[in-house]
């Protein structure tokens, strides 16, 4: 992980508009924060929760326009031993609070501390050639031929020639020559000479002379229904989905 090359570690986490968590543990918005009915097992509870280093699952955060995010160094409760790995998600006894506002502000301060990884609602952006990656509901944004990679239910949108991921119900988007690729529920979109695929029940659009692919189940394994744009049939800038083993349009 991360937080072994840190210089400090940080946990991410979210709370109600009143500063409470899960159970009505009562969090500061600022300073030291510990529990005191602190446990080193495995088990959710019995100390503080997070994501380390806004890493993991976007699930075990509030995502209502009026939650508080946090950002709280771990460092020294890391380096004491004293923070469990829950797989996902993190627990640990004590902690400072140094930030406390919205999805934005938190997720940019993690970025701006120098943590690289894929951080859950962050709203990542690389220039030219570059790579931008974000973790669940996060949107990441990479400039021509940069590489633009988003996590369940997150946004990726690369430029020309660059290629733009996102996980199940993502978004994912990418210019002329570029590739566009999303899971299951997801939406594919690449430009003139791009290939844009789609897991299951997704859609994919490429523009002129661009590949479209989705992907589906026969009933004993996963397929891939290919068209080319201008064969077939096949329409540029034109969504398509798979509806009895075959391409058609998404809105038909």
């Amino acid at each position: 992980m991360n937080a072994l090359t840190q210089k400090r570690v940080y946990a991410l986490r979210t709370c109600d508009s009143d500063l409470r968590s899960h159970g009505g543990f009562q969090w500061p918005d600022s300073g030291r924060c510990e529990a005191h009915d602190w446990k080193a097992d495995a088990n959710c509870g019995n100390g503080l929760h997070g994501l380390l280093n806004g890493e993991g699952g976007g699930s075990y955060l509030d995502w209502s326009p009026e939650a508080k995010w946090l950002v709280c160094d771990i460092t020294e409760a890391h380096e004491a031993g004293l923070v469990v790995d829950l797989s996902g998600k993190i627990k640990f006894q004590y902690c400072e609070v140094v930030h406390c506002g919205d999805q934005l502000s938190a997720t940019q301060f993690l970025s701006d501390a120098g943590i690289t990884g894929a951080i859950v609602g962050a709203f990542l952006t690389a220039g030219y050639s570059g790579t931008a990656t974000a973790g669940d509901r996060g949107t990441a944004t990479a400039g021509d031929r940069g590489t633009a990679t988003a996590g369940d239910w997150g946004t990726a949108t690369a430029g020309d020639s660059g290629t733009a991921t996102a996980g199940y119900s993502g978004t994912a988007t990418a210019g002329d020559r570029g590739t566009a690729t999303a899971g299951g529920w997801g939406t594919a979109t690449a430009g003139d000479w791009g290939t844009a695929t789609a897991g299951e029940w997704g859609t994919a659009t490429a523009g002129d002379w661009g590949t479209v692919q989705v992907k589906w189940w026969d009933g004993k394994r996963y397929r891939i229904a290919t068209g080319y744009v201008g064969e077939g049939g096949i329409k540029a800038n034109t969504p398509y989905r798979v509806v009895d083993d075959k391409l058609v349009e998404a809105g038909k």
